[in-house]
């Protein structure tokens, strides 16, 4: 890991996405009493993430874990995995995902779990572990994805929206939240055909020949670009 105090407020909410199990539910108080205690988030962000924290120490666990897979592995507009909004289906998607997780190697994180490079709560993990301005630029980088992200869930009003509020206020200089849509009920298919076609279009191109090889957060924001633009588009 890289030196410096950890931001414990990322690893916190980093864990708040992650699978609901008795572990988790056990340390919801904890997780609590960081982010009150770390003072990064301000009163109303904490305040947002406590019907979220109330869920997962006192609800059923198994409701908890059927509520999680519906939202984020049955759902592909809500996935946790950053270049689904990013690439979809398409090839680059592969070489991303080897170049972050050269990214997250060089900061001294190394992938041990059987996760994909581009899961939110590992990609979070390894923001926390770097200096404030590089992490809150980390943030940034995402931020179109987060805002989406929150908005289809405020939608569906899952507690799991206040995390996305939460990260996109640690951000700093966050997007304004991109404009509704009317959407009450998402579509449920969720079918993102129609928006792997529009990243194919604009695909993104990377290896021999790229000018910014390398494992650099660089890289990394070349290879968001094709996000920038509102991904809600995908949903008619």
């Amino acid at each position: 890991m890289t030196s410096g105090a950890p931001n414990l407020t990322l690893k916190a909410l980093s864990a708040l996405l992650a699978y609901p199990g008795e572990e988790l539910a056990a340390a919801a108080p904890a997780i609590a009493g960081v982010l009150a205690g770390d003072g990064r988030l301000e009163p109303s962000a904490q305040a947002g993430l406590a019907p979220l924290l109330h869920a997962l120490a006192e609800d059923d666990i198994y409701d908890l874990q059927e509520a999680y897979v519906a939202l984020f592995d049955r759902t592909r507009r809500l996935s946790l995995h950053l270049f689904e909004h990013v690439h979809g289906e398409s090839r680059d998607r592969g070489q991303a995902m080897v170049d972050l997780a050269a990214l997250y190697a060089k900061g001294g994180l190394i992938i041990t779990a059987n996760e994909l490079p581009d899961f939110l709560p590992l990609f979070l993990e390894y923001a926390a572990t770097r200096p404030h301005e590089e992490a809150a630029g980390l943030l940034r980088d995402v931020d179109h994805i987060l805002a989406t992200l929150a908005e289809r869930l405020a939608a569906r009003s899952s507690p799991y929206a206040a995390v996305f509020g939460a990260l996109r206020s640690l951000a700093g200089e966050a997007h304004p939240a991109p404009a509704g849509t009317g959407e009450a009920e998402p579509s449920p298919a969720d079918d993102l055909a129609a928006l792997d076609k529009e990243w194919e279009e604009a695909a993104v191109t990377f290896g021999p020949g790229d000018a910014m090889g390398g494992c650099s957060v660089d890289r990394f924001r070349t290879q968001l670009r094709a996000a920038q633009r509102d991904a809600r588009d995908s949903a008619t």
